[in-house]
């Protein structure tokens, strides 16, 4: 992954993790580096973000735990950059994000939107547990084509 390449995969990696977890810029990581003594251009960096953010995150996916067969799904109303937003979630039975999807709308299509997402991207769980609204219930349904959580009580 980093053969032929001019410097050390430390570097390169602390680069593209800060570049990516971080708000800097390319030109303030390529002073963080100079002044720990690796002089290098910012469009260097860019080239790095580029080349090997999708490889790590092929790489971080692949070790990923996979999510468990008990979802609770919700939304909630909060502040994104000022702006009122819905945020979709859908967290497993060990706490961890299954997915999560914003919107300006808390409607059925949007509903569906997210939910077809979340079993398009991990599979059909054993069972959803959701709140009282009737609109994540109606958007389970019609998402479930082989009927299998409908069965179960578990929507």
């Amino acid at each position: 992954m980093f053969s032929g390449r001019h410097f050390d995969q430390t570097a390169i990696l602390l680069c593209v993790r800060w570049y990516l977890a971080y708000n800097l810029s390319l030109r303030d990581l390529e002073v963080m580096m100079a002044e720990r003594g690796i002089h290098v251009d910012h469009s260097t960096v860019h080239r790095w973000v580029v080349h090997f953010a999708p490889l790590l995150l092929e790489r971080f996916n692949r070790r990923k735990r996979s999510v468990t067969g008990k979802w609770h799904v919700d939304e909630t109303y909060i502040r994104v950059r000022g702006r009122w937003m819905y945020l979709y979630r859908a967290v497993d039975s060990v706490g961890d994000t299954v997915e999560f999807f914003f919107s300006e709308n808390r409607d059925l299509p949007t509903t569906k939107r997210f939910i077809r997402k979340a079993l398009n991207r991990h599979g059909r769980p054993d069972r959803i547990v959701i709140d009282g609204n009737q609109t994540n219930r109606e958007a389970i349904i019609a998402c479930d084509g082989e009927s299998r959580l409908r069965d179960r009580n578990g929507y």
